[in-house]
């Protein structure tokens, strides 16, 4: 058994290792199975800096998964962003794996309102990696990153992403780096209540990744989520509920061969400017 569980950490490590510039984050992504390009909340920071600079108040969210309920692939994350008069000023980072394998990612970021209903972001991030304690077992260097957030009307929001634009490297070993990701993705506002949520994700030299998430809201205090995505083949499914100034969020997502992912975040309104930031 020992043995096995072994084998399937070095398996899902291994699936996850070389992605490490980007890994989502947030219960309210994770249940519409990672479709979080085109939202608009804290979680951008990790999803598409240009979305933040549509926001108008002081955010801080603080999220964790057990990827697979393991420890060994436990993840944590934060974010916050605080809106200047000019644009929005942001920071946050994740944390991934246990002591003989984590990985970390920790930056800061800008993003601003280019017009009316266009706003782009961008990203410094440091990204380390230690396998054990070695020397040769740690790997540390920046990578940068950008989004676009264009909202078109009321209803329909497209949102794009690229991390790790700068190709950043892993290893000279092969020419190993760090994985760079392009996303494209939709939210569409069939009714006030409910939105339909649509991704495209495109690792170079792996497979093309599509999700499908739904988000409907039976109260202004309750919301109800659930996603399918594909290659491989995973659901998704949660809910979130907001008290005041604070939001809490659940999720899971289940693989057909690895088994469950829950995650729980929490996000508080702690800023409101005295005036709105510059449109």
């Amino acid at each position: 058994m020992k043995t096995l569980h072994s084998i399937l950490i070095i398996l899902c490590t291994t699936c996850t290792g070389f992605s490490q510039g980007w890994l989502s984050q947030g219960a309210r992504s994770s249940a519409l199975a990672n479709s979080g390009v085109a939202l608009i909340d804290i979680y951008s920071y990790h999803h598409n800096p240009g979305a933040l600079g549509y926001l108008k108040e002081g955010l801080v969210g603080l999220s964790y998964e057990a990827k697979y309920a393991l420890k060994e692939l436990q993840q944590q994350s934060i974010a916050l962003a605080v809106p200047l008069k000019v644009g929005v000023i942001s920071a946050g980072g994740q944390f991934y794996g246990y002591d003989s394998y984590r990985t970390t990612r920790a930056g800061v970021g800008y993003s601003i309102k280019l017009a009316e209903n266009i706003s782009a972001g961008v990203q410094i991030n440091y990204l380390g990696m230690s396998l054990g304690n070695t020397y040769y077992g740690r790997k540390n260097t920046v990578s940068a990153e950008l989004g676009i957030l264009a909202r078109l009307n009321n209803k329909i929001s497209l949102g794009v992403s690229a991390s790790n634009i700068t190709r950043t490297k892993l290893s000279s070993y092969q020419d190993d780096r760090y994985g760079t990701i392009l996303r494209l993705g939709a939210a569409y506002y069939i009714l006030d209540n409910l939105m339909l949520t649509g991704e495209v994700e495109q690792e170079i030299s792996k497979p093309t990744r599509l999700r499908l998430g739904i988000e409907y809201a039976p109260i202004p205090l309750l919301f109800i989520r659930a996603g399918v995505q594909g290659a491989p083949l995973d659901f998704a499914f949660g809910f979130g509920l907001v008290f005041g100034r604070v939001k809490i969020d659940l999720s899971s997502q289940y693989n057909q061969r690895l088994g469950w992912s829950p995650v729980v975040s929490l996000v508080v309104n702690f800023y409101k400017p005295k005036s709105s930031p510059k449109e």
